[in-house]
């Protein structure tokens, strides 16, 4: 095993290695903070996915590298090619799928950091020379933060400070002027077993628009199974969400999540960029724990039916599952139902006194 670096001698440079998924890149954003504030003079190098590095290409401080995983063999050559001749004191391998472990024998370094065996697959242990401490329980996003504790440091706070740009504020401002109570709706999750009907979130729009008041709009990418998706809730609602799907930018998703007063969702990427820019999150959590992969801030307003669909579908209660278990099956997501989001919606409006007169 490499032995760590001395906390008195910072590396020159280190590379991280994470290029998926959106909500996975936002959980390593904390980790460079806490890598620049101990490190300043370090220069880091981060080999991130094409899709993730519109979303967080700005970031001060990091040279990104960007890899289009959508090229096969193309990309992982590009990326050699980036790298030819380089070489980085400390590699943080923080992805485990077999594609990228291929992909880091692009990064030439001394000291490559990755999983605990429990959390390797894919030959993952053949690709690294140090593992970060084992743990069970952590959120992902603890479990990002501990590869700095093999450098001799450690995450003691968490920060986003994602930049959005004016414009993309100005997007937000635009289609959500003035301070009403809004409801943002991101009813898709690349995960599609994680998804909730459309008839259901119909239903929790409608109570948001007619019961509460407030104004809700509904938002995703320019998919055609997310435009599919969101016809079908717009076909069952009684009310008239704004319809926002396939309209914006990442950044300007941010910068619309940042304006909510709530989002409701699955577990996925607009989950974790909402908790980022501090709003609230009414998660929607059956086929994923939401101690693991939840918002990281609070997960106060989640509906979490994770214990229900491990008793129905494994026969056993979540806790005597391996931690991580996805319970990604078909009607996992219909042990949520209307009422236990209406129940949240209420709650939330009434502890912040947001509900119509």
């Amino acid at each position: 095993m490499t032995p760590r670096p001395e906390q008195n001698s910072p590396p020159a440079s280190l590379c991280i290695l994470r290029t998926s998924a959106i909500g996975d890149v936002t959980h390593v954003v904390p980790l460079v903070h806490t890598l620049q504030a101990a490190w300043p003079q370090t220069r880091l190098s981060w080999i991130i996915g094409k899709l993730e590095h519109r979303l967080l290409g700005d970031l001060p401080g990091v040279e990104f590298i960007v890899f289009d995983k959508g090229s096969g063999r193309h990309g992982h050559r590009e990326i050699r090619r980036q790298l030819q001749g380089r070489r980085f004191d400390v590699l943080l391998h923080m992805q485990v799928a077999l594609r990228s472990n291929l992909l880091s024998l692009a990064v030439k370094s001394p000291l490559r950091i990755g999983y605990d065996r429990a959390r390797s697959k894919d030959l993952h242990g053949l690709f690294v020379n140090c593992r970060i401490p084992a743990r069970v329980g952590d959120h992902v996003l603890d479990a990002m933060g501990s590869f700095v504790e093999p450098l001799g440091l450690k995450q003691t706070s968490v920060r986003w400070n994602l930049p959005i740009p004016d414009a993309a504020r100005e997007f937000a401002q635009h289609h959500l002027p003035g301070d009403a109570p809004t409801l943002i709706v991101c009813p898709v999750s690349s995960h599609r077993l994680r998804n909730w009907r459309p008839e259901r979130y119909a239903a929790a729009i409608d109570h948001a628009a007619l019961r509460l008041g407030w104004r809700v709009a509904l938002c995703g990418g320019p998919s055609a199974f997310e435009r599919e998706f969101g016809d079908a809730v717009l076909a069952h609602a009684q009310s008239r969400p704004l319809d926002l799907i396939g309209k914006d930018t990442l950044k300007q998703l941010l910068a619309l999540l940042e304006r909510a007063t709530l989002v409701l969702c699955p577990d996925s990427g607009p989950m974790h960029m909402a908790n980022a820019v501090g709003t609230p999150v009414l998660g929607l959590h059956a086929a994923s724990n939401p101690a693991r992969s939840g918002p990281y801030s609070d997960r106060q307003w989640c509906v979490d039916r994770y214990d229900a669909a491990a008793r129905k579908f494994r026969g056993k209660p979540a806790d005597a599952l391996a931690w991580g278990t996805k319970l990604e099956y078909p009607d996992v997501m219909d042990l949520i139902r209307v009422d236990d989001v209406i129940e949240r919606l209420d709650h939330f409006a009434s502890v912040h006194k947001l509900a119509e007169r």
